[in-house]
């Protein structure tokens, strides 16, 4: 049985990962670079460039009626008020593993946009994290703060809950790929990868191995779309 081999390099929701063969090392660890929050204007954009790459998540028949966030300074506000329920955003770096090099990296951009159960669902969490960064604490006070959301706060996951990555503006890394490929994410309880076919021979899904409650209590398979959102090809395929 062939399985694709993963090596995580940021955050989602995320998703983010490059597989295949090992990427060569960089000359210096981004841990080494990005060792604590950079100063909070560097994480920040432009209103009107975040809302235009936040909506570059999904295709413009969905993201043009959608809510749009932009990050401010104490946490996400909505800069657009949509109608179809659906959020698109631009998550960064920390919303990634807390033990990934990219925690802290400022040039992190990952456009997302979720559907109506997921921004019920999922994007607390991203609130959650965002507002505890934002605030000053340390990464052992948000994993503490995160499991007591988890207790007192959290919704249920939804069924059907989903969300689209699908920009070609994806900044993910500091290597030569910052973006990964066109995908669908679907989240789910904790569960066996095999229930959905993961990341076996020829199978398109594949399990993203980064939340695996950790602390979030979710799983995150993933689905290559074949193509970007404003619909030229992205006909690449995993190894």
């Amino acid at each position: 049985m062939n399985r694709k081999r993963f090596q995580v390099i940021a955050f989602p929701s995320f998703v983010i990962l490059i597989l295949g063969a090992a990427w060569p090392a960089p000359a210096q660890d981004a841990k080494t670079l990005y060792p604590s929050m950079a100063p909070l204007d560097q994480y920040l954009m432009d209103r009107n460039a975040e809302i235009a790459r936040a909506r570059t998540a999904a295709p413009e028949a969905i993201s043009r009626d959608a809510d749009v966030l932009v990050l401010g300074r104490h946490g996400y506000e909505t800069a657009v008020k949509g109608k179809n329920g659906f959020v698109c955003l631009v998550e960064r770096g920390w919303m990634g593993g807390f033990d990934g090099p990219n925690f802290w990296n400022p040039k992190i951009r990952g456009p997302v946009c979720y559907n109506p159960p997921a921004a019920r669902s999922i994007l607390p969490m991203t609130y959650n994290r965002t507002e505890m960064i934002l605030a000053g604490q340390s990464k052992a006070q948000i994993i503490e703060g995160i499991k007591t959301f988890m207790k007192q706060e959290l919704p249920p996951l939804e069924p059907g809950a989903m969300s689209y990555m699908m920009s070609k503006d994806q900044y993910l890394t500091d290597g030569d790929h910052h973006n990964w490929i066109a995908h669908l994410m679907f989240y789910t309880p904790l569960m066996d990868g095999s229930v959905w076919g993961a990341d076996l021979s020829n199978s398109p899904v594949m399990l993203n191995p980064q939340f695996r409650g950790a602390p979030e209590p979710i799983d995150v398979f993933m689905v290559p779309a074949g193509w970007w959102s404003d619909g030229t090809p992205d006909p690449v395929k995993p190894e």
